[in-house]
Order: C-alpha cells, then sequence, then structure tokens
C-alpha cells in the first residue's frame, strides 16, 4: 500500500487506541468531588430590604425539581427538610424581631397607627358592650328582653363599622410600612401555603437517562453538566448564607455578653424594690419594674435569636453537605454518561475502519481488470458503494439511534425514495441488465434509442456510445459521445451484433433496359457477388450457428439473394449479400466496379438510374 494508506490506517488505529483508553478510564462511576462554586456577590440593598430570606427553600425547591433517580430524590427530600427548617426559624426570628423592636413609623404611619389604636379601642369597647347587654339579656324580664335586644343590635351594627375601621386602617398602615409584623404573618401562611402544595405535588422517580444513541448521550451529559453547576451553585448560596448567619451570631452574642450583667443586676434591684416598697414609692418601683421587666425581656429575645442562629448555621451545613453528595452523585452519572459518549465514538471509529479496510480488499481483489473482465471495474465500483452506504447508514444508528417504528419508516422512505428516484432505480437495475448474458460489453457496435455507435463505457447509471452514424452512412465516427440511462435496458430494447464478425446485410441495385435480354446480365452479377462474397458468407453462418445454437433455432443462410422488379424502363435488380460491417462500402465499391466492367464487356448500355441508392440492413 501507498504511504498515505498506511497513514491513514496508522491514524484511525491510534484514535481507536483512545477511545479505548477512555472507556477503561471513565469505566467506574466514582463520586467526584463537589466544586467550590463561584463566589456570590455580595448584598443589595433590595435584599436587605426583604422581610425574611426564603432563597434557600426556593433553591431547594428549584434543585428537586431537577432530580431525576431515587438516589436524587431522596437527597432532594432532605435538602427541602432542611431548607423549610431554616426558614421556619427565621420567620420567627423576623416576627420576633418585629414585636421587640417595631419599625419607626414616619409621620403618615404614626397618624394612621393612631387612627388604628382608635378604632381597636372602639372595637374592643363595643364587644365588652355587646357581652354586658347579652349578660343583662338572660335575666331581664320580657319587656325589658325587646329593648336590650335592639340595643344589643344596634352595638353589634356600631362594632361591624368599627371593625371595618380596623381593617381600613391596618390596610394603609401596612401599605405606609409601618405594620411589620401582620407582613411577616402573611408571608408565613403563603409559605405554609405553598409548602403544603408543593409536598402534594412531589415529582416520582425515574430511571436514569442512559440513551442508546450518541445524539442522546451527548445532550445526557450536557443535562448533568447543567445540574451540577447549579447544585454548585445553590452550595455556594449556602455557604455564603452560613457566613453571614455566623457574623451576625457573633455580633449578637457579643452584644448580650455585653449587657447581660447590666440587665440581670436591673432585674435584681427591681425585685428588691418591690420587696421593700411602701406607698410612697410605689410609683417608682412600678417604673422601675417595667424597665426591668423590658430588658429581660429584650435579653431573653436575644437569647432566643441566638439558639435560632446557631440551629440556622447548623441547617446551611448540613445543606452545604447535602449538595456536596448530590453534586458527588450527578458527577457520577456524568462520568457514566462520559463512558457511553466514548463507546459509540469507539464503535463508530472502528466501522470507519473496517469500511477503509474493505474498500483497501475490494480494490486489491478487482487489481487491473482487462479483457473481457473489463465489466469488473463496474463491479468494484458497485461494491465499494455498497460498502461505504452500508458503514454511513450503521454510523448514523450509532448517531442517532434506531427509530422505534423502523418497519414503518423504512416502507415510507422506500416507497418516497421510488417515486422520487425511479430513473435513478431503474438505471442502476438495468445496469444488471446490461452486463448479463445478452447485455453489451465495451467495443461492441449496437444502436440505442436509434444512435449507432461503438460502446465505449458501461456505468451503474449510464452508457456511453462513440457514435458512427446509421446503418446508411459512412461508418465513421462523428467526434461525438453520446450518453444514456442504462433505464433503456429495462424499459426500453436496444440492438447488438449477435456475433463477432458485426455482420450485415448490403445491397446492390441496377436497372438493365427493355432492349437487353436481362437473363445472363443477372446470371452473370451472380456469379460475380457468390465469387466476391463467398468467404464472408461462409464466416457468417459459422458464427450465427454458435451464437443460435441454444435457441434451437434453424440455420440461416448466408449466400447472395436476386429479386426482380419490371418496370416501364425495364427490370430493376437488387442483389443482397453479407458483408462485415466496417468493409461493406470497400466490398460495394468493388462490386460495383466489377459490375460496370461486366457490362462494358458486354457493351451493354447503362442508363442513369443504373447508378444504384445503396442501402444496408442490419442482421436481427
Amino acid at each position: 500500500m501507498k504511504t498515505r494508506q498506511w497513514l491513514t490506517i496508522i491514524g484511525l488505529l491510534l484514535l481507536v487506541a483512545l477511545a479505548i483508553t477512555g472507556l477503561v478510564t471513565t469505566r467506574s462511576s466514582t463520586s467526584a468531588s463537589a466544586p467550590s462554586g463561584s463566589a456570590a456577590a455580595a448584598n443589595s440593598a433590595s435584599d436587605q430590604d426583604t422581610l425574611v430570606d426564603q432563597r434557600p427553600l426556593q433553591t431547594a425547591r428549584k434543585m428537586a425539581a431537577l432530580a431525576s433517580t431515587t438516589d436524587e430524590q431522596r437527597i432532594a427530600q432532605d435538602v427541602l427538610r432542611v431548607s423549610d427548617h431554616e426558614v421556619d426559624l427565621a420567620f420567627a426570628d423576623a416576627l420576633r424581631d418585629a414585636t421587640q423592636h417595631p419599625p419607626k413609623l414616619s409621620a403618615e404611619a404614626s397618624q394612621i397607627n393612631t387612627r388604628l389604636t382608635q378604632a381597636e379601642a372602639a372595637v374592643k369597647n363595643d364587644q365588652d358592650s355587646v357581652a354586658a347587654l347579652t349578660k343583662k339579656l338572660a335575666g331581664a324580664t320580657e319587656a325589658q328582653q325587646e329593648n336590650l335586644q335592639q340595643r344589643i343590635d344596634v352595638v353589634k351594627a356600631q362594632l361591624e363599622l368599627d371593625q371595618d375601621e380596623v381593617d381600613d386602617a391596618r390596610a394603609d398602615l401596612d401599605r405606609a410600612g409601618g405594620n411589620k409584623q401582620d407582613r411577616i404573618q402573611r408571608l408565613m401562611d403563603e409559605h405554609e401555603a405553598t409548602h403544603n402544595e408543593a409536598a402534594a405535588k412531589a415529582p416520582q422517580p425515574v430511571s436514569l437517562f442512559s440513551p442508546d444513541n450518541l445524539a442522546g448521550q451527548g445532550l445526557a451529559w450536557n443535562t448533568l453538566h447543567e445540574k451540577r453547576l447549579q447544585l454548585a451553585e445553590a452550595r455556594q448560596d449556602s455557604l455564603d448564607a452560613a457566613a453571614r448567619l455566623s457574623e451576625t451570631h457573633n455580633a449578637l452574642e457579643a452584644k448580650v455578653q455585653t449587657e447581660a450583667p447590666s440587665k440581670k443586676d436591673l432585674g435584681r434591684q427591681a425585685t428588691d424594690r418591690l420587696k421593700s416598697a411602701g406607698k410612697d414609692n410605689a410609683a417608682d418601683s412600678k417604673a422601675t419594674t417595667a424597665a426591668a421587666l423590658l430588658s429581660l425581656r429584650q435579653l431573653s429575645s436575644d437569647q432566643k435569636n441566638l439558639s435560632d442562629l446557631d440551629r440556622r448555621i447548623q441547617d446551611h451545613q448540613e445543606l452545604v453537605e447535602d449538595y456536596a453528595n448530590w453534586i458527588g452523585l450527578v458527577a457520577g452519572y456524568q462520568r457514566a454518561s462520559l463512558h457511553t459518549i466514548i463507546e459509540s465514538v469507539l464503535w463508530i471509529l472502528l466501522i470507519v475502519l473496517l469500511v477503509y479496510l474493505a474498500g483497501r480488499l475490494i480494490d486489491r481483489f478487482f487489481l487491473d481488470p482487462s479483457g473481457e473482465h473489463t465489466r469488473f471495474v463496474t463491479l468494484r465500483a458497485v461494491a465499494r458503494f455498497a460498502v461505504q452506504a452500508i458503514g454511513v447508514l450503521v454510523i448514523l444508528f450509532v448517531i442517532f439511534g434506531m427509530p422505534n417504528q423502523m418497519p414503518t419508516i423504512l416502507g415510507l422512505a422506500g416507497a418516497g425514495l421510488t417515486v422520487a428516484m425511479k430513473d435513478f432505480i431503474v438505471g442502476f437495475f438495468g445496469w444488471f441488465v446490461l452486463m448479463g448474458r445478452n447485455g453489451i460489453r465495451v467495443g461492441d457496435w449496437v444502436e440505442i434509442n436509434g444512435v449507432v455507435g461503438e460502446v465505449v463505457e458501461i456505468g451503474l447509471l449510464r452508457t456511453v456510445l462513440l457514435e458512427t452514424g446509421n446503418w446508411t452512412d459512412s461508418g465513421h465516427p462523428t467526434g461525438r459521445k453520446v450518453a444514456f440511462v442504462n433505464s433503456f435496458a429495462i424499459e426500453g430494447h436496444f440492438f447488438n451484433f449477435s456475433t463477432a464478425g458485426q455482420w450485415l446485410w448490403d445491397e446492390l441495385q441496377l436497372l438493365i433496359p427493355t432492349s437487353d435480354d436481362p437473363y445472363p446480365i443477372i446470371d452473370a452479377i451472380q456469379r460475380l457477388v457468390v465469387k466476391e462474397t463467398s468467404a464472408d458468407a461462409h464466416t457468417a453462418e459459422e458464427e450465427w450457428k454458435r451464437a443460435t445454437s441454444r435457441y434451437r433455432v434453424r440455420t440461416f443462410s448466408a449466400e447472395p439473394a436476386i429479386n426482380l422488379r419490371p418496370t416501364t424502363s425495364g427490370v430493376e435488380v437488387h442483389v443482397r449479400y453479407i458483408t462485415r460491417a466496417h468493409e461493406r462500402y470497400a466490398i460495394r465499391t468493388r462490386l460495383y466496379q466489377e459490375v460496370v466492367e461486366l457490362l462494358h464487356s458486354r457493351q451493354v448500355q447503362i442508363s442513369p438510374a443504373t447508378l444504384p441508392a445503396a442501402s444496408a440492413t442490419k442482421n436481427a
């Protein structure tokens, strides 16, 4: 083989070796280490204004939607549980902080808050009035009951009006940003409703996505890669949240450690004053007790916040660990997907290598055809085309997979291709007809669709002739090549010489005037033609006999024949004789010369009509 061919084989073998190495390397689906993820950006102003940070639960729900296998859903459920617990603690801390540290109200919010307080007081008075009147109604006389019932109805109507005022004032205060506690409570209710709804719609686990074609395997690997990046981002968010909560915890703990001794002393002082309190210092003791109670409540709230912060930090640390385990699981799936991709690539490389080697074997088997084996050139082209077509088809199956409805698809595709490529298909099968026993070969002299010429090429789809004109022309090449689609071998017909000598019948025509005796002239012409064509006639008969022996037909005669036709001007003589196609003009010229000499020797007057219009007919 040539150097280029050796280099091609060596390159394919190297690629196969690399693919096998990749298969061995990715064989075991070990867990990959969790990536650290990208650094999170600093909190924006909008994040600082958020009442409760629900991002851990939102991220967990987003990741849970990506869980596809049983193992992934197990981790996803654990992530949802921990993140939900962390958000619950965040709501509790937010409610506690809103109660202990109400926001500073603006002028507008202060007015609304005053209106709300008055409305709530009015509602309280109305409720007390309804309760007192209802109590009186139970012990009143029949005459008093009607009056009391009317008063109760009036107070209830006033209660409804005052309650509407309270609702309106609360809505106005919420819109003005002064009712933080109610807003947090509303968010908490929505959180609980969403949690119950999400739990009712938990996705069902599915099997690991492992398609059997290269395109699907590439898509699966890309899906796993995107999932792994999202999990890494969620893990990094949990790390950042744990760091922020740790900073908040440390600052609050330092504050508590600083303020705890003084607040505890204030509580002991208030207790001592209450024990020794008299009528003179009762008001002072009451104020001291209220201040001590507020300080102790704030200290208790701070301690609860510290405890909740510790648990929230632990939740985020657990989320970090769960996300790391999930990333490792996805990395294992991704490694398995890469293994299947390399396996498919290996199959493609092996198919390409086999097709190339098969092509080289076909070239060697059909090496240097010659003589009657010229058709091997076409057979070699057909074999190479078939091998390459099969290779391409198998590679397409490896890349896109086997269709689910393969028989139906093949049937529809075959019908469509048959209609669209009818001429191509008929021409292709026509080549097999031409290559058969009764077909044609390169070098044959044939007539196809009225064009006569010598066959110079027989391809898979077309046949090429070197045009030589029709049988009555000179028979020399015209310099034009004529190509025919091979469909003529099936849909039409073609003429080919059945013998190697390429025999045909030629004809002489002459006119014997009425003044002359035609019989001596005819006998002389017949002897002259028989003498001139006897050798060719004998050879033609032998070849016809061999060509028609297997058909069991009668033997053909190649002897010259003379036909007479009386006319008003004399007797027309038609002499038919056998000759080779490429020698017919030379034979005809020689016969005319001898006939002219014969007539001249007999002193026969030849009229202008004696000059014949020669014709030739092909041997059937």
